[in-house]
């Protein structure tokens, strides 16, 4: 059994002058401040990989900069999943009585500190190099062709996939930290600029500075108690020329195997916080982990299911798509709401009950996912 003890999240957006180490400290000490913890507590540190930072040692090199001598140190890289993927790793090496305190961080000063070339070609190499990086593509590219076979085969439009993006939209505006704070319409999403047919740019989460970061600890440090109720992974792929089926992807065997490591069912779950890094994800994920049927994420959208006042409240922060995206703290970012709104403290943003939460992560191009549950106990 393990308790997630403590959240750090900047904000998102620009942070000038701010490196990805700086913004990963920022993060790590708001965690330590939440979870009432000194440097000297953390025993073991767990780091996202960084795009603008490629560190052949980045773990190391943060706990220099942050001032920890960890008798554990780890990065990970699993693309949009690595943030729960280094949960799930803390979960385990805590739960096993290795570490007392593990300290998961991630951030990337990826707005301000990449190029936008750089940017592009650095994620564009999950592609498979021989079959596919020739030919150009992006990720929104590989997206691009997920949805329009998605579409055709569920009947889906780029209005109910716009329905998302207005969701999220919606819930980023009450947080003061979301990189976006205008409100749009399915009109604004669907009138903006085309970016790999059928997803436009408001479809596509933004390119963000930031940082986040989570504490994974044996016991409880505060008054509140959220524990890791189950967890599981799953890795169909890694190149969309070697994918199966949409029907057959990760996220519906990774789920399976959270759900039966937790002992809990959808119906169970009144939180969820989903990556969605374009809108196509989520209304895949949605589907694939159960909460909306085939082809109808869009109508719980818009039957108000997954808004805050919702049956199951969903990434109430803004996710990706609004609060912003800085690599692997982007999806961390969910994991801090997550907590927040589970301990009470999420504010304006408060839902009424949050006691059980389903949290899933996405890598690749949906080729690696991690499902897991956080429970909170009292």
């Amino acid at each position: 059994m393990t308790y997630i003890t403590g959240t750090g999240l900047t904000s998102f957006g620009r942070h000038d002058g701010r490196s990805s180490l700086d913004l990963m400290s920022m993060a790590a000490q708001l965690a330590l401040d939440d979870a009432e913890l000194k440097r000297t507590d953390i025993d073991g540190i767990l780091c996202g990989y960084s795009t603008v930072s490629p560190h052949i040692m980045l773990a190391t090199v943060f706990a220099e900069h942050f001032g920890i001598q960890p008798s554990y140190a780890h990065a990970v890289q699993v693309g949009g999943a690595t943030g729960l993927a280094m949960v799930m790793l803390a979960h385990h090496l805590v739960e096993a009585g290795v570490m007392k305190h593990m300290l998961v961080v991630a951030g990337e000063n990826r707005l301000t500190g990449q190029s936008r070339d750089a940017s592009i070609q650095a994620l564009a190499q999950v592609g498979h190099p021989d079959y596919e990086l020739p030919l150009g593509p992006t990720i929104p590219a590989y997206y691009g062709l997920v949805a329009s076979r998605y579409m055709h085969e569920h009947g889906v439009t780029e209005e109910d996939l716009a329905a998302l993006a207005v969701l999220m939209r919606r819930h980023a505006l009450d947080h003061p930290g979301a990189q976006f704070h205008e409100p749009i319409t399915i009109a604004d999403v669907m009138a903006s600029k085309p970016v790999a047919r059928p997803l436009k740019l408001l479809d596509c989460c933004p390119v963000s500075d930031g940082g986040a970061a989570i504490i994974v600890s044996r016991e409880p440090t505060g008054t509140t108690a959220v524990r890791v109720r189950g967890c599981a992974q799953a890795h169909t792929h890694q190149h969309v020329t070697a994918a199966p089926a949409l029907s057959e992807l990760g996220a519906e065997i990774a789920i399976e195997k959270a759900k039966a490591a937790a002992g809990v069912g959808i119906k169970d779950v009144n939180y969820a916080a989903v990556y969605d890094s374009f809108t196509i994800t989520l209304c895949m994920l949605l589907e694939d982990l159960g909460l909306a049927g085939r082809g109808e994420a869009a109508a719980r959208v818009r039957a108000g299911h997954f808004s805050r006042d919702g049956a199951v409240p969903l990434n109430t922060h803004g996710g990706l798509l609004s609060y912003g995206h800085c690599g692997v703290g982007g999806a961390m970012a969910h994991l801090n709401e997550a907590h927040l709104q589970m301990t009470g403290r999420a504010g304006p943003r408060q839902v009424r009950d949050a006691s059980l939460a389903l949290l899933h992560g996405d890598g690749g191009v949906l080729s690696s996912h991690v499902s897991m549950f956080w429970e909170r106990v009292r």
